[in-house]
């Protein structure tokens, strides 16, 4: 299988996606928007992942490569091909569904638990959020589910947290592929966003158990299995 993503800032990469992927001998490309990369052509990849960044997504005017990535996520889901959507790659995803994207209430950063939400309790992605029900946030902004999407799970501080659209397209606001080092990137480039708000944690809370990133990690493995080879489920 092809895989390809697209990283809007070189801090956020696909985490310990990478690996999953290099075991099952699947190919890796990516696209990098922030130093002009240009878009791949929808039959370049199999599955797209589309990753996080500190942008909005309606930021065109600062990025206007945003316009090209909207274009490719729609083509892509229109080809049928399997997408991930993480954080603002989710939101972006959902905004392409028709799902508007808005500042959520609060902004979630750090540990932070997620429930199922009812129309999921028999979805095999949602059974894996239900097995490790405590992941790793950092968002501001949140996405309404798209039209004809199916609601997988929610916060405290968050109502949509994960939707898929189909069998093939998922979006994630929370990060399961987050590792130790990718956790320091994000606290060292965006300190700003740690205001001590009601679901802000600490950078001592966020990195005090390595144990944490481990876990989210498995869990992510098997969101893969289910995502990219449902056929070996």
């Amino acid at each position: 299988m092809r895989i390809h993503s697209l990283q809007h800032v070189p801090f956020e990469d696909i985490g310990s996606m990478a690996s999953d992927f290099r075991a099952r001998g699947y190919s890796l490309t990516s696209t990098h928007w922030y130093r002009g990369d240009a878009a791949p052509a929808v039959s370049d990849f199999d599955a797209l992942i589309v990753m996080g960044g500190p942008m909005g997504i309606y930021d065109e005017a600062l990025y206007p490569w945003l316009a090209t990535e909207k274009a490719l996520i729609k083509d892509a889901i229109a080809a049928g091909k399997i997408l991930l959507g993480i954080c603002l790659g989710a939101q972006l995803i959902a905004d392409v569904l028709g799902g508007k994207v808005t500042r959520n209430p609060y902004k979630e950063i750090g540990w932070w638990p997620i429930t199922i939400a009812p129309a999921a309790a028999s979805h095999p992605v949602a059974q894996v959020f239900a097995r490790s029900p405590e992941v790793f946030h950092w968002h501001g902004d949140t996405f309404a589910l798209p039209p004809g999407a199916t609601h997988l799970a929610r916060s405290e501080g968050c109502s949509n947290q994960a939707f898929c659209y189909g069998d093939k397209v998922y979006g994630f606001q929370f990060h399961l592929e987050t590792t130790p080092a990718s956790a320091r990137a994000l606290i060292e480039h965006c300190a700003e966003d740690i205001d001590g708000s009601r679901y802000t944690q600490s950078t001592q809370a966020m990195l005090a158990n390595e144990e944490r990133f481990a876990r989210i990690n498995r869990a992510m493995s098997e969101v893969i299995v289910h995502i990219f080879n449902p056929e070996q489920v």
